[in-house]
This record gives C-alpha cells, structure tokens and sequence, in this order.
C-alpha cells in the first residue's frame, strides 16, 4: 500500500487521458475519439493488473476522458511500457481534430 501521510494511503493509481470535442459537424470529433478508444479498449483491458476502464463524456464542457485504474503494484511496469497503447490513442485523436489533449496520473480509490 502506497501512502502520501499516515492518513492518506492508496493502492490503486490511475492514468486518464483527456481531451476536448466540438459541436460542429454533428459532434464528429467526440464520435472519433469513441472510436479511437473502440479500436484500443480490449489492449487497454488486457494490461496486467487494471481493475477499471472509465470513460466520462461532458455535454457541456465538450470533455472526454478515459481513466485506467490499476494496482499500485502492477503500474509501474505499464509505466515502463510508456502506457501502451497511450501514444497511438492520443495521436489519432489529435490527428482527428480534438483540442486540448493532456494526460495525468493520480491515486484512484473507492470510499
């Protein structure tokens, strides 16, 4: 178990990728970032100790997010892996026209 104070401990950490969508064109950008995810969840899935795969989409703010929840234990080795398959979502969704595109790494727990 991890732990920032004697209070505040974790085991799990999470990993979201973020973007933005537009309305135009019949939402064509938050079509083809579902898509790109489509494309990639069951790799995403298969990542040695996920526990979760969330995805959030905002109607008002135009956000789409993705949150990969693994064991504290297991993270470090898809760190190494530099998040795989990270790089190829977040590239096809910037090549499709989504803005703001951003990553963050966070401990995740129920309560």
């Amino acid at each position: 178990m991890g732990a920032f104070t004697d209070n505040v401990q974790f085991t799990h950490i999470a990993r979201e990728w973020r973007c933005k969508w537009a309305e135009d064109d019949d939402k064509k950008t938050l079509a083809a970032a579902q898509t790109s995810l489509d494309a990639r969840l069951a790799q995403v899935k298969a990542v040695a100790g996920v526990k979760s795969v969330q995805r959030v989409v905002c109607g008002g703010c135009q956000d789409f997010k993705v949150i990969v929840c693994l064991d504290a234990e297991a993270f470090g080795a898809w760190e190494a892996a530099e998040f795989a398959p990270e790089k190829e979502f977040l590239a096809d969704i910037e090549a499709a026209g989504l803005k703001r595109v951003e990553t963050q790494t966070y401990t995740l727990e129920t309560l």
